[in-house]
């Protein structure tokens, strides 16, 4: 059993920037990939990055360059680094891990960002 939770969403203007944190239970963090999706109101959830054991990371095309994702093994946890944020980017963020052949989602944490 694998249990996800996020944080670090919160209220950001437009421009701004947010950290957010996924913090990992279990023993398989280092084995794992690690993924960030996205879900706006009335839109199905999107994939945002994914970063691999080893650290090679992938983004959707919208999010290179504005977005980072990071891991620290030590800690069990995979960070977004989110900057010069858009009003379109408000949705609520999770986490993500599969594991033999399960997948594991966070509760989610809401980025709000005003115009």
């Amino acid at each position: 059993q694998v249990q996800l939770v996020e944080s670090g969403g919160g209220l950001v203007q437009a421009g701004g920037s947010l950290r957010l944190s996924c913090a990992a239970s279990g023993n398989i963090f280092s084995l794992v990939s690690m993924a960030w999706y996205r879900q706006a109101p009335g839109k199905q959830r999107e994939w945002v990055a994914t970063i691999t054991n080893d650290g090679s990371r992938g983004y959707a095309d919208s999010r290179k360059g504005r977005f980072t994702i990071s891991r620290d093994n030590g800690k069990n946890t995979v960070y977004l680094e989110m900057n010069s944020l858009k009003p379109e980017d408000t949705a609520v963020y999770y986490c993500e891990v599969s594991y033999l052949g399960d997948d594991y989602w966070g509760q989610g944490t809401q980025v709000t960002v005003s115009s």
